[in-house]
């Protein structure tokens, strides 16, 4: 009985890893899909034509943000370990991707307090598990 046991939970513990190994982080931001879909070289790229919220809505559709801020005329995604601000533009939009310690410090008075400090002491770093 104990071996039938442990065999159940070892094969159990092997598909549960195997299983997790193999998931994409689906919140990355899709650096890739917009040097494509997008005219620049990162970290800047521009949309010519598409404002600020339509452009938001194609990167979240291709890659779901943790959390969006819509300050006036700007869109802010929040993505694991970066923040991708889209502002207007020469009558189009411009896209910017920082690092999340450097986006919040750069965009820190238009993101407010909505999303944690990296500079703070409870501050626990990105996705489910990180800093723990």
């Amino acid at each position: 009985m104990k071996t039938a046991r442990l065999i159940s939970v070892t094969m159990l513990a092997t598909v549960t890893l195997t299983a997790c190994a193999g998931e994409p982080d689906v919140n990355d931001v899709p650096r890739s899909w917009i040097h494509k879909e997008y005219d620049g070289v990162g970290p800047t790229y521009t949309d010519s034509s598409d404002t600020t919220s339509e452009v938001a809505k194609e990167i979240h559709g291709h890659t779901k943000a943790q959390d969006r801020i819509d300050d006036g005329d700007s869109v802010f995604l929040r993505y694991r370990d970066d923040i991708v601000a889209i502002s207007p533009h020469q009558g189009g939009s411009m896209i910017e991707i920082d690092d999340y310690r450097d986006g919040h410090r750069r965009w820190k008075s238009r993101i407010g307090n909505v999303w944690p400090d990296p500079d703070s002491d409870a501050f626990r770093g990105g996705g489910p598990g990180s800093g723990k």
